[in-house]
Parts: C-alpha cells; structure tokens; sequence
C-alpha cells in the first residue's frame, strides 16, 4: 500500500504554531495549488485552485513558521491523513482530509539584504588575507 504525496503551492495564510501538552511543535497551514483546465465552450486555457490543509511536526514547525508566511512557495511531501470530529453545535459527524507533512521545501528565494551581504564580502576578504601561501612549500 501506498499514501505519499507531493504538492507545490502557496501558503493562503501565515503558519500557526502551537504546543503539544509533551511541548512538541506542531504547525498548520494551508496551501494553494493551481490546477489547470480546458473551458469547454471557448476551448481556452483556464486554471483554478485548490486548498490543501497541512500539518507539520517537532522542528520543521518551527522552521516553517519562522521562515514562512502567507504567500511563502513551499513543496510538501507527506501522506493524506482522514479524521473526524462531533461537531457539536449543529450534532453532526464531521470529516477533515489533511497532508501530514514528512518534509517541506522552501522555493522562494532567501532574502539578500545589503547587511547580509556587505558581510558575506568581508568574511571572505578576511579569509583571503589570511592564507599565505608560499610556492615553494608546494609539493607538486
């Protein structure tokens, strides 16, 4: 038996962390996914979306509510989850369909602030002045 699935999308609003009574992380987003169609009076190309509740557990929760938000791309990979609950203002048996995340891929770039990088630049002049390297010490 197999249950295994990979999505790519956009998340329709920012993660939500929350603690298990054992303070284990876990967080829950949604994710939009486009899905193309062919209109069948004109012929033309179309797409609507679909809305996909996740799941995420321990560190990557944390990770992705601290690296993502509402519109952050992400890729997730898991398995489709069925629970059901008493929904007990109307007394009715509800049913919810869930990705229970194994791994989730950032794909939006990392952001490059001047900060970032005038520091980048300096750790690698700093390690280019402090090799001195003396060609007759080469082996070869």
């Amino acid at each position: 038996m197999l249950n295994k699935v990979v999505m790519i999308g956009r998340m329709t609003r920012d993660p939500e962390l929350r603690f298990t009574a054992n303070n284990i992380p876990v967080a829950s987003f949604t994710i939009a996914v486009n899905r193309p169609f062919a209109s069948s009076s004109q012929g033309q190309g179309e797409s609507t979306a679909d809305f996909f509740n996740c799941t995420v557990w321990r560190k990557s929760a944390e990770n992705v509510s601290k690296y993502c938000n509402k519109g952050s791309l992400v890729a997730v990979e898991g398995r489709l989850q069925t629970r059901d609950y008493m929904d007990e203002k109307n007394n009715v048996k509800r049913y919810v369909t869930e990705i229970v995340c194994d791994q989730v891929v950032f794909l939006d770039p990392k952001p490059q602030s001047d900060n970032y990088q005038s520091q980048d630049k300096t750790k690698r002049d700093e390690a280019d002045t402090q090799i001195d390297i003396i060609e007759d010490d080469l082996p070869f």
